[in-house]
């Protein structure tokens, strides 16, 4: 019970509450029942055989039972505990993905017979314009579908297009591929994990009130090549399909783990005030959703905070609540170049002086790299501000405002890879991690069927850590090792 993975647990666990089969713990009887004797019969009387009939039947009525459940409890919570630690892992590197920025998209949510759904969002994200093409079987208008896109990208100077993963995603990508736009247009291909949870939440229904499902989940397509960490928010994290097994665990633990790492998530990118969701500040550390929806209703009735002092405006927002939260909330294009920055408004007066002593403004001292590093940390030393503290203020000075994550970067699967049969062994594809497991990671190759890179196909060498090796959406290249058409399942090795 000890050395069984973790996963093949959970699986055999899933697999008994599906009713295929049963599972059952065994131990040693006879040397059970012999260590019992010795320590409870001291002598060889009239009364040995009466205590050794009644342990006996004590251990397999009372004793072994409670034995193996909680031998099994044990054994349950540890897998479950490993699982938790996966999934934590695998939201972390989802919320973090690479956002494009704020650019105007035009994102399309794929189908075939109900036909594509094309949404156009400006560069904070709002819907512009929705209509539905029909590029595929059984309408098959190429033409018209091409038309239409190439004039909404000119109409609306669309910069970039997401195309969701799901189905038709690689046709409604071929097709997009053929259109010869006047200006640079990246194209993305974008996880839908999760929107459709989202397009039909309440968070969605208020957000879009007038419109459907169908429209609601492109404009989350859209919106997450944006900036995948404000929309993914909005959704159970349990509903984004990375990690495994999940709900099979510990649920409470689960969410509140969860939880944990969607607030560092957004604590350590920042959020910007002015443009957040509910659900986005809600996250933020001394903010809960009540007040979330005070900071939204404020800005609605009264327009966009000027500075992180007005924030204090804000009904029930009080001055802990400010305390904790105020260096996580931005400011942009603020009077106070401070307010864009992590730097906690208790350290501005700190940063003023270090600006007045160097003899130029803050505003000048901000990305000052020789100046900052030359300046005598000593001199700011005070019974609450020590040499970590301003360490930190001055890493942030010489960057403000830096965002952690990487830039999105354009990705092509192989144009000739259309579906399983395509795939022979030996073949070198791209991919894009899509799951991470502890027994290898998923991969997306462009096609239905994600491929299995097993952990002993990674690294030549042990693999004690998966994420050690990838990360998910990580573009790498693969290695066709095997391909079983029949049972749906592919093979892959990490090609270095």
């Amino acid at each position: 019970m000890g050395r069984i993975p973790s996963h093949r647990l959970l699986a055999i666990l899933r697999a008994e509450s599906e009713g295929f089969i049963r599972v059952k713990i065994e131990i040693d009887d006879d040397k059970a029942l012999e260590r019992i004797d010795r320590k409870i019969i001291r002598s060889n009387n009239a009364c040995a055989d009466q205590l050794e009939l009644a342990i006996s039947d004590a251990y397999k009525r009372l004793l072994f039972p409670s034995l193996s459940k909680e031998a099994l409890n044990a054994a349950k919570e540890k897998a479950d505990d490993a699982a938790i630690t996966v999934f934590a892992k695998n939201l972390r590197q989802l919320l973090l993905g690479s956002p494009i920025g704020e650019k105007r998209v035009l994102a399309i949510d794929p189908g075939f017979r109900t036909g594509c759904k094309v949404v156009c969002l400006d560069e904070n994200g709002n819907l512009k314009h929705n209509e539905t093409i029909y590029p595929h079987a059984a309408k098959n208008d190429w033409t018209s579908a091409l038309k239409k896109l190439a004039s909404l990208t000119e109409a609306h100077k669309i910069e970039a297009i997401a195309i969701g993963n799901g189905t038709a995603s690689r046709e409604t990508e071929v097709l997009v591929r053929k259109i010869q736009f006047k200006n640079d247009v990246q194209v993305f291909v974008v996880s839908e994990a999760g929107a459709s949870i989202y397009s039909a939440s309440k968070i969605a229904r208020d957000e879009f009130p007038n419109y459907d499902v169908t429209v609601r989940g492109a404009v989350s397509i859209g919106r997450r090549l944006q900036d995948p960490l404000a929309e993914l928010v909005k959704i159970d994290a349990k509903s984004i399909g990375v990690g495994q097994y999940q709900h099979d665990v510990d649920q409470t633990k689960l969410q509140k783990q969860l939880g944990v790492v969607v607030e560092n998530c957004v604590n350590a990118v920042g959020v910007n005030i002015n443009t957040a969701s509910v659900s986005l500040l809600s996250y933020v550390s001394g903010i809960g959703p009540k007040l979330a929806e005070n900071i939204v209703n404020h800005r609605t009735e009264n327009g966009a905070f000027s500075s992180r002092n007005s924030i204090k405006k804000v009904p029930r927002l009080g001055g802990k609540a400010f305390e904790q939260s105020a260096a996580f909330l931005r400011i942009k294009e603020a009077k106070n170049p401070l307010d864009d920055s992590s730097v906690h408004p208790e350290s501005y007066a700190i940063v003023e002086k270090m600006a007045k002593d160097e003899g130029i403004s803050i505003k000048e001292l901000i990305g000052n790299k020789s100046r900052l590093q030359n300046i005598d940390l000593k001199k700011y030393y005070t019974e609450t501000v020590g040499l970590p503290t301003l360490k930190d203020i001055v890493k942030e000075l010489e960057k403000p405002g830096l965002d952690i994550r990487e830039e999105a970067k354009v990705f092509t699967f192989n144009q000739n890879i259309k579906t399983i049969n395509d795939l022979n062994e030996g073949q070198l594809l791209p991919g894009i991690v899509n799951n991470i497991t502890n027994f290898g990671c998923f991969v997306d190759i462009g096609i239905k069927e994600s491929g299995l890179i097993h952990v002993s196909n990674l690294s030549d060498s042990f693999v004690k850590d998966v994420n050690e090796h990838v990360h998910l959406h990580q573009q790498i290249i693969v290695k066709v090792l095997d391909v079983d058409v029949d049972r749906k399942r592919i093979q892959l090795k990490l090609h270095k």
